[in-house]
């Protein structure tokens, strides 16, 4: 093959796995997911064994829990959340991720960990520094805090990532905002700071690292924060201005994520030097599209956010349509194959497993 021709093939098989997951009956296959365990484990060499996870709250305390090696981001989940006392049915509205803690209390969420993961792989493969595995809401609609109210391991959480999100700056209130939450953070009032911090721009968002994209000129800086059904970027221009631009998810038509790695023959092992990606996507700007692109190494990430408001917005038309309820995307792969079953997560875990 020409080196045109191996570049093609290669653009063509990136393509046909993004896509092949974008099928829900495919996520949720055994088969599937069996294949993509053991393909982790014989790429990093490891062996199928116990171990301990260290898995980190939004207030950057961690828990210590037993594993094994081969055990899912999804299994993992469930075992956190029977740690916790988080309700089994709230499953759904948390992930997850790969975090990374920086200098002078800087946090970076590098991806969001699929289902079909392997966490204790991931992180050890990671070639991120001071990369951990955290624990976060998964869902970008701010309103979807209403379903949570009535577990208090549930409202901790989102509590935590709340006081998280203002002070890293990814939520920006106001002054006068800032004071009253001050005031319910001291009084401890969970409900009260959580029902203000909903009216809080930018509350609920994920906000991703600086990264480039080429509006609105090629090579402008931009700080993206994606939730609430918009991409909200902060863009600076070469000559320093910066301008604020919010795309709208229901103008968006489509995205796909590539790969511009170079890869070098290196021992005679091929492996990657640089792990460039770009998200382009296409927008509806004045009755006619247009792709904008973003170049970031989180591109993965923002396309799962993207595709994770999609998903919201399809529940919410879903269910106010009476003929057409269905909450089920916010089930875990195993709850969607034994939903006759009481939807139950736990009914086969022994205390002697966790």
């Amino acid at each position: 093959m020409t080196t045109a021709m191996a570049d093609e093939r290669r653009d063509q098989l990136e393509q046909y796995l993004q896509n092949v997951t974008m099928d829900p009956n495919v996520l949720r296959s055994d088969v599937f997911t069996e294949f993509l365990k053991l393909a982790q484990l014989n790429t990093f060499n490891i062996a199928t064994k116990k171990a301990c996870l260290d898995i980190f709250l939004p207030n950057e305390q961690s828990i210590k829990i037993e594993i094994i090696t081969s055990d899912t981001a999804e299994r993992v989940l469930e075992v956190v959340s029977y740690k916790i006392g988080l309700c089994r049915e709230l499953l759904g509205y948390f992930g997850l991720f790969l975090i990374r803690f920086g200098k002078e209390g800087k946090l970076s969420v590098v991806k969001k960990l699929a289902d079909f993961e392997l966490p204790y792989v991931s992180l050890g493969s990671s070639e991120v520094e001071n990369c951990k595995v955290g624990l976060r809401k998964w869902y970008m609609d701010p309103s979807l805090d209403s379903m949570l109210m009535d577990c208090s391991v549930a409202v901790d959480l989102l509590y935590m990532q709340a006081i998280q999100d203002i002070e890293k700056g990814w939520a920006k209130p106001t002054e006068a905002q800032r004071q009253k939450l001050e005031a319910f953070q001291k009084e401890d009032n969970q409900t009260k700071f959580l029902e203000l911090a909903r009216e809080v721009q930018h509350y609920g968002y994920l906000q991703l690292d600086p990264c480039t994209c080429d509006y609105p000129e090629p090579g402008s800086g931009a700080v993206l924060s994606v939730g609430n059904n918009e991409i909200s970027c902060c863009i600076t221009l070469p000559d320093s201005q910066t301008q604020d631009i919010v795309f709208q998810m229901s103008r968006v038509k489509c995205w796909q994520v590539t790969f511009l790695g170079t890869l070098l023959d290196m021992d005679g092992h091929q492996r990657t030097l640089n792990q460039n990606l770009e998200l382009r996507f296409q927008y509806s700007e004045d009755s006619c599209w247009q792709w904008f692109v973003i170049y970031t190494k989180q591109a993965f990430l923002l396309g799962s956010c993207l595709k994770k408001m999609i998903s919201e917005k399809m529940v919410k038309l879903a269910a106010e349509n009476t003929e057409m309820k269905d909450y089920s995307s916010f089930l875990s792969r195993k709850s969607k194959i034994k939903i006759a079953k009481d939807d139950c997560v736990f009914g086969n875990i022994k205390e002697e497993d966790l």
